[in-house]
């Protein structure tokens, strides 16, 4: 794990060009550069760069250093202590607050900015003593240093985007302790948890195996501190490890294979991580060429000051005056009216109240100071096209019967208006009773939430349509080019380290694979072979073209509802077998690319890829683990862990969401909802409906002007884009995949999560960047980590000093009851009313 570059002769000095400008042309440079029309490229900067041995992006110059020392001590005992210190603390604190409302969640900024002090303290204060061959104290806390650490915090951290999965063994493995049936485990899921729970505490169902539902029930109903009664704790244990470790590192092991494709082009920018280098430089006070000449304060300086006023304003809409978070002050003057709410509350609303205060909900979706403008317009175009004109078009009209229902929650509801009860259409063996589901009611959706199935569905053809259409020569060049080919700086640094062979990545996912195998065959999962290889095949087909989309839009692409419609209508009554093929389909995608960003940073920071290789899959490993036991843990030594009532808070509200998802898909099954005759068959065109407008894509027309490579057989398709005089900027910029998907966080996200964040990023990303170009490339990023990191550590101090202690009575009386922390609360958007009661019948539908 040296830092051990192949060329001992090479230094921070060598610069070898790519390639040579002479004779060619800005086009052909460009075309040299990148194979597709990139909306990142900046035609009147691009020249900038390549003459200065720099990116050919001006956000990637502004925010990384175009040259490397590899004298620089990376892999040292310092850096391996602290990151795996790191690893479990943001690991198993995540996890343990990941239940509870209201939560908190500590981001890797915080580790970022700790471990440098400590970095610097261990290098003032510990002497140098070796132990295992291995200096203690080095020299100096290094950059590299810095950022490996924040790199295996980073993992534990990304650790918890596995958090569905989590939750999901802990329904049906802690409470129910496989092996047992599955048909009795899986329907108990999610959100269905809580209500067959209390309908069920005293009652004894048939089980099978080692484990009785009536385990559940003398968990559930005592008010003692629940204790394991049921079956050896050691194999459920290791069911889960095995679980864990599969998804997390055959998603490794995917965006290792693929970084060819997805990290060593110099088009793959990843917009999030130039905001990590930028805090990266600033912390250590590196200069370089791309920050430009802008005069004014040093970047620390700017830096600490953004920070400390990100600390101390977010105690207003974080605690002191928290309207300021949800300021639909609209809503305040007309609290009683449901439309003037529908339209411009921020809660169960559309948001047309424009404004927030809080900088935790602009960029709840990611920093709007990291995303390019052009990728942040076509999520606005999305947003106002898709949910201010098509969403009320279908509410107004009672399309679905949305008027007896809130126009934007997250919930499922039947057809009196309440709740989905999920306990009314199981037998008592937990099965799916459709005599049961029929006397009872068909299961509704929220406007919104309906909607963004239909768009979802739109997003996955799209993409692959966009793929094909733009990114195919792309792939097809990187699939033979190799690193030192890249017509990059940062490339051809990275070229001089050891790379890690491809075969690496192979063992790692074999190995996965086998554990996944095991895992759904010696326990009874219901879940079959053949179904967990097409998951693997869904997540590898698509890794690339959502990857790269991601790369230069800051925007994923979910897989989740594709997954969840496929399993609903191969493995039909499977709830269980659902959740694993959506975990090893979707969450498997969204880890390999997890891990393609953190490879990206490694890149940009010249990282040694074997060192880096090695830190991941360790710091990967443990924080995997130390979930597991934070919540074994908590399943065992709290009372009333995901109760409604638990006195601390600890009520699982992430449960509500994905135990929808279980509904739709795993229990009444995707044919009752989505195929014809049922209520929502209408969203199901849009696999096709939507998609064809790919084909249409203005941005064919333009570039069939300037390459030879244009796709030729859709021309006709597009002549009224032609004729309606779009600009070529638009043309190359629109996106339809992002279009679609952009608002693909909603619901849990809502319109304060995208009306202030799109309003942001034309400021600093169109505005301030056109017109103050040389303040922007100095100070835009830094303010975007500074902001981030500022909000981060407020709300841990908040949460600890303010909110946790005395179960959250602090002010109860006061402060938490003056108008500032209440007034948007009392309003028809806060209380998510129907524009209709329901009809005298008692019901609607």
């Amino acid at each position: 794990m040296a830092n051990q570059p192949e060329d001992p002769q090479y230094s921070s000095g060598d610069s070898e060009k790519a390639f040579q400008l002479d004779g060619m042309t800005a086009d052909e440079i460009l075309e040299t550069i990148v194979a597709f029309d990139d909306p990142n490229i900046d035609r009147q900067h691009i020249l900038e760069g390549v003459l200065e041995d720099d990116s050919p992006y001006p956000e990637v110059r502004s925010a990384v250093a175009n040259t490397d020392d590899p004298s620089i001590p990376v892999s040292t005992l310092r850096v391996y202590v602290m990151g795996v210190v790191w690893a479990v603390l943001i690991a198993g604190l995540n996890q343990f607050f990941f239940f509870r409302y209201p939560s908190v969640t500590i981001s890797s900024f915080v580790a970022q900015l700790l471990a440098f002090p400590l970095g610097r303290a261990w290098a003032k204060m510990l002497p140098n003593w070796r132990i295992f061959g291995m200096q203690l104290n080095p020299g100096p806390f290094s950059i590299k240093e810095h950022v490996l650490v924040t790199i295996m915090a980073s993992v534990g951290a990304s650790c918890t985007c596995s958090k569905q999965l989590h939750l999901g063994r802990t329904v049906d493995l802690w409470y129910l302790q496989l092996p047992m049936p599955s048909v009795i485990s899986s329907k108990i899921s999610r959100l269905g948890l809580l209500s067959f729970l209390s309908e069920n505490r005293r009652t004894s169902l048939p089980s099978r195996g080692f484990t009785t539902v009536r385990c559940i029930t003398s968990a559930v109903s005592s008010r003692r501190r629940i204790r394991p009664v049921c079956s050896p704790m050691s194999w459920m244990a290791f069911y889960q490890w095995m679980l864990v470790m599969s998804t997390q590192l055959i998603g490794f092991s995917i965006g290792g294979i693929l970084r060819r494709f997805l990290v060593n082009p110099p088009s793959m920018i990843w917009p999030a991580n130039l905001v990590t280098c930028a805090l990266f430089n600033t912390l250590h006070a590196q200069t370089y060429a791309g920050m430009g000449n802008h005069g004014g304060i040093s970047r620390e300086r700017f830096f600490f000051y953004a920070w400390s006023a990100a600390v101390i304003w977010y105690f207003f809409p974080g605690y002191i005056f928290t309207a300021l978070s949800y300021f639909s002050w609209v809503c305040w003057v007309a609290p009683n009216n449901v439309v003037v709410n529908q339209m411009f509350g921020y809660i169960s609303g559309l948001g047309m109240s424009l404004i927030t205060f809080d900088w935790s909900q602009i960029a709840y979706i990611g920093s709007p100071l990291a995303t390019p403008w052009w990728a942040e317009a076509n999520v606005a175009i999305g947003f106002v096209f898709f949910f201010w004109l098509v969403v009320p078009c279908i509410y107004y009209t009672n399309t679905w019967y949305s008027k007896y229902l809130p126009m934007s929650t997250r919930t499922s509801y039947d057809n009196t208006g309440a709740s989905y009860n999920i306990s009314r259409i199981i037998n008592a063996d937990a099965s799916f009773n459709i005599t049961a589901y029929e006397g009872y009611s068909p299961l509704f959706l929220s406007t919104t939430f309906a909607l963004s199935y239909g768009l979802s569905f739109a997003s996955i053809t799209s993409t692959l349509m966009h793929a094909f259409l733009f990114f195919r020569k792309q792939i097809w060049v990187q699939s033979r080019r190799s690193m030192h080919e890249q017509a990059d700086i940062h490339a051809r640094l990275m070229s001089k380290y050891k790379q890690v062979p491809e075969w690496w990545y192979m063992i790692i996912f074999v190995s996965m694979f086998i554990i996944g195998v095991v895992s759904i065959e010696l326990w009874h999962t219901e879940f079959p072979v053949w179904a967990f290889v097409l998951s693997l095949l869904i997540a590898f087909f698509y890794v690339i073209p959502i990857g790269m989309i991601q790369a230069i839009t800051n925007q994923q692409v979910g897989l989740n509802v594709i997954t969840e419609l496929i399993v609903g209508y191969a493995l039909p009554g499977r709830p269980i077998a659902m959740m694993m093929f959506k975990t090893w389909g979707y969450i498997t995608m969204a880890q390999a690319l997890t891990f393609a960003s953190d490879f990206k940073l490694g890149h940009y920071m010249k990282i040694p890829p074997r060192t880096m290789f090695w830190a991941q899959v360790a710091a990967t490993v443990i924080a995997g683990t130390v979930q597991l036991g934070v919540q074994a843990w908590m399943f065992t030594n709290i009372p009333d862990m995901c109760s409604p009532e638990q006195k601390n808070g600890f009520i699982c509200p992430s449960t509500e969401v994905f135990g929808t998802a279980s509904f739709i898909w795993g229990v009444i099954g995707p044919q009752r909802m989505f195929s014809k005759g049922q209520v929502y068959y209408g969203k199901s065109t849009f696999f096709f409906r939507w998609s064809p407008g790919v084909l249409t894509h203005p941005g064919l027309s333009q570039r069939s002007r300037t390459s030879s490579s244009s796709v030729h057989f859709v021309p006709s398709l597009h002549g009224s884009y032609l004729s309606s005089g779009l600009t070529a900027g638009f043309a190359m910029s629109s996106n339809f995949p992002v279009v679609f998907n952009g608002t693909g966080l909603i619901p849990p996200a809502s319109a304060v999560n995208y009306v202030p964040w799109t309003i942001v990023g034309f400021i600093f990303n169109y505005v301030i960047r056109r017109r103050h170009f040389s303040w922007w490339t100095k100070y835009n990023y830094v303010l975007s980590a500074a902001m981030d990191s500022g909000v981060a550590v407020s709300i841990i101090l908040i949460f600890f000093i303010l909110q946790y202690p005395a179960d959250g009575t602090i002010g109860l009386n006061t402060i938490q009851k003056w108008w500032g922390n209440t007034v948007y609360l009392n309003t028809a958007d806060a209380q998510a009313l129907p524009l209709l009661p329901i009809p005298d019948s008692g019901m609607f539908g």
